[in-house]
């Protein structure tokens, strides 16, 4: 099992020496995104802060997304992920923003994706979005897939960015 620190010291170091920060909104992770990120010494040189929105109740608070905002879209696409990134890294007024929405497990969520399926987004000055599929119903080996990835995506996004 992954622990805490290594999954995100790589990105962490980065973000420490270019002087840049970050926010994080996270679903199916459950704040395991950011607690990889404050379990590094020295987290907030880098680490703004973050939400866990796992219900709409939660994104409409935290993240000051209406209602008009949501319409014809749904939780766990790209696109969700990427106005959850902008939201967060908007109210926080952070370098980046990284989110994360899906299905842990070990079912599928009720927009009919399986377990294991995630939509991670990086907003910033480079925006990206994927989507993983782990195939696996694991609810936290699937939270730890989901934290790599993301991580992952993000490492890419601060490397290209310079």
């Amino acid at each position: 099992m992954p622990d805490l620190t290594s999954m995100a010291a790589s990105v962490a170091e980065k973000l420490k020496q270019s002087g840049q920060n970050l926010a994080v909104s996270e679903s199916s992770c459950g704040g395991l995104l950011s607690a990889c990120l404050v379990s590094i010494s020295g987290a907030s040189d880098y680490y703004v802060g973050g939400s866990v929105c796992y219900t709409r109740v939660a994104q409409k608070g935290l993240l000051d997304v209406p209602d008009s905002a949501m319409e014809g879209k749904r939780a766990s696409t790209e696109e969700y992920a990427l106005m959850n990134a902008r939201a967060i890294r908007e109210r926080l007024g952070t370098t980046w923003a990284l989110s994360e929405t899906g299905a842990s497990g070990p079912t599928g969520n009720r927009y009919g994706d399986d377990a294991g399926h995630a939509c991670i987004a990086v907003s910033g000055p480079v925006e990206r979005a994927v989507t993983v599929e782990t195939g696996e119903s694991g609810r936290e080996a699937n939270m730890w897939a989901f934290t790599k990835a993301a991580f992952d995506l993000l490492e890419q996004c601060v490397s290209e960015a310079g």
